[in-house]
């Protein structure tokens, strides 16, 4: 069922571009944060001075969690057409979620996921059964832990440093995804955009973060899994590292993250050598 936020204000300025002569992913990049949650600060207007220790550090969901899953299962589903089926299903989950938001129909990801999945097996002309459905469903409501999250992030609590998840997955599905794992007593804090109606990159859900762990911005680490991700916590002013564990290419939003890896143990090394 979709969900409507009463709190939701968006801009209806009449001197406004048309957003339909604008390439669409580059107008939802641009625009979401804005429209949900005020004007974005670019980077580099953002005052430089002497870095501080780093108190925390929130992971966006899949920095832990392993969305290949997905794939497996469309493989074993649809062999043939399991690699565009999977790229059409993952732009449209998140390009559905924002263009919710853009609209001022907030539905939250597993909606705006299975959404995507329907609208890709029209896409790409593969069957969706119920059952094929569920399975896929499967990745998202049954996350699995990538191998390094057990072994790497005590160490990084370890350090003295409070660990939290900031995510647009669903409460339900974070709680679950870290139980699961055992993970849960890792995190201080789990946070779901839902909380505020608004998805990453809206700066109301990157608030989140320091609102609840009462640090300044600069004091909180943000570790993103997708390059737009990295430039939106940057815009709100985290310092960032891109958890760049599928080997992406760096989006053109003209931000550059304080570090990056592959992995948890790259972060963990990222992490020793900050100022003490």
């Amino acid at each position: 069922m979709r969900r409507y936020c009463a709190n939701e204000i968006f801009s209806n300025d009449p001197t406004s571009s048309d957003p339909m002569s604008i390439d669409r992913r580059g107008f939802l990049t641009a625009s979401v944060g804005a429209l949900v949650a005020g004007r974005a600060v670019a980077a580099s207007a953002v005052k430089r001075r002497a870095p501080r220790r780093i108190k925390a550090v929130l992971f966006d969901a899949l920095a832990l969690f392993d969305p290949r899953v997905a794939m497996t299962l469309a493989e074993r589903l649809y062999p043939e057409k399991a690699a565009s089926f999977v790229q059409v299903w993952r732009t449209r989950q998140f390009e559905y979620q924002w263009l919710h938001v853009l609209g001022g129909r907030y539905i939250d990801f597993l909606k705006a996921t299975e959404d995507g999945l329907v609208f890709a097996a029209h896409q790409t002309g593969v069957a969706l059964s119920s059952d094929a459905r569920a399975q896929l469903m499967s990745a998202y409501t049954n996350l699995q832990a990538w191998p390094d999250a057990q072994q790497v992030l005590p160490s990084i609590r370890d350090l003295g440093i409070s660990l939290g998840v900031l995510s647009n997955m669903t409460p339900d599905a974070l709680e679950s995804g870290l139980s699961r794992a055992k993970l849960r007593s890792v995190f201080s804090h789990v946070l779901s955009a839902d909380r505020v109606c608004a998805p990453k990159p809206a700066r109301a859900a990157y608030r989140l973060g320091v609102d609840s762990l009462n640090l300044e911005r600069d004091q909180v680490l943000f570790v993103a899994f997708a390059g737009w991700d990295v430039a939106g916590a940057a815009w709100f002013g985290y310092p960032t590292y891109w958890l760049n564990r599928l080997g992406a290419l760096p989006e053109e939003l003209g931000v550059v993250p304080q570090g990056t890896g592959s992995d948890l143990y790259s972060l963990l090394s990222f992490l020793q050598a900050q100022p003490a």
